[in-house]
């Protein structure tokens, strides 16, 4: 296992940011972590990169203890943090070379890194003059330097343009193909265009751990209908395949069907023979979206 969680716990005075926590991943494996905000996700990443101490509980990554073998856990870690520090008056070339002797790997490493994370274009200009895109690239790069195999990031995709995070996104992807990559996200849609796996943490404690192909071979669907007046959702319950309904605000209704069938002729019908006027009527994805809803607003 590249990581192993076991019974995690971590307080800050008397407030218990982690819980019991525990899971394990493989390699080569993306682990979304997913949670709101305050969930815990910063506290346990920074925990597996050795940041901060736990209160309970223990970690080894690359089987190293994250308690008795720091240094090693180090060596064998990719880390990049929510805000990342760079040396803004540092050239792209010059900062990577400054960490490359940290680390003592070749120069010719400097070039590989620079070549997979897309940094040729920027790499004579000081890290200021860059991009908030091209600034994650160069904090990748760094944490690629010394080759890896876990990279841990902390919410790599905060505060991108789209384009921006179309390459972000697929340059973690293509790491994650021979490396173990953990990331922590309040996003859901970066946890479904990346991962292979989500890890879901809520108020300090695991609430779901599910592989991204079996949520999506049992896909529910939401069908999200605007009538014109209010209807009462025990008459809603009635259509076929309902799981729940609930009315969003004003006359808008989700209803959560347990079957992959497009639904929304039966909504249509429904309205129809109750002489309603439907005036939106879409489709979506219930899978992640809902079970992330269900854990988290408890």
């Amino acid at each position: 296992m590249s990581i192993e969680v076991e019974n995690i716990s971590k307080f800050y005075g008397t407030q218990k940011a982690l819980n019991q926590v525990s899971f394990k991943i493989k390699k080569p494996e993306i682990v979304g972590f997913l949670g709101p905000n305050g969930a815990g996700k910063s506290t346990m990443i920074k925990i597996l990169a050795t940041y901060i101490a736990t209160s309970e509980g223990n970690a080894k990554v690359n089987g190293f203890d994250i308690c008795e073998d720091t240094q090693n856990v180090q060596q064998s870690v990719g880390y990049l943090p929510e805000h990342n520090p760079l040396y803004l008056d540092m050239y792209v070339r010059e900062y990577l070379n400054f960490n490359a002797s940290i680390y003592k790997v070749s120069k010719s490493r400097i070039e590989d890194v620079i070549q997979l994370t897309g940094l040729s274009p920027e790499v004579d200009k000081k890290i200021g003059q860059l991009s908030k895109g091209y600034r994650q690239r160069v904090g990748l790069a760094n944490a690629l330097l010394h080759d890896p195999e876990v990279l841990i990031l902390d919410e790599p995709t905060t505060g991108l343009d789209p384009n921006q995070l179309i390459d972000i996104r697929n340059l973690i992807k293509q790491i994650g193909t021979t490396k173990t990559v953990f990331l922590s996200t309040h996003i859901m849609q970066e946890v479904e265009a990346m991962c292979d796996r989500v890890i879901i943490i809520n108020k300090g404690e695991i609430v779901a751990d599910k592989n991204l192909k079996e949520l999506r071979e049992g896909e529910a669907q939401i069908v999200i209908v605007e009538f014109d007046y209010r209807v009462e959702d025990a008459f809603l319950l009635k259509l076929p395949n309902v799981k729940k309904v609930r009315n969003t605000h004003d006359f808008i209704y989700e209803i959560t069907f347990n079957t992959k069938k497009d639904m929304r002729s039966y909504v249509f019908d429904f309205a129809h023979d109750n002489q309603l006027k439907i005036l939106q009527l879409n489709q979506k994805n219930a899978s992640l979206e809902s079970l992330f809803r269900d854990l988290t607003s408890k």
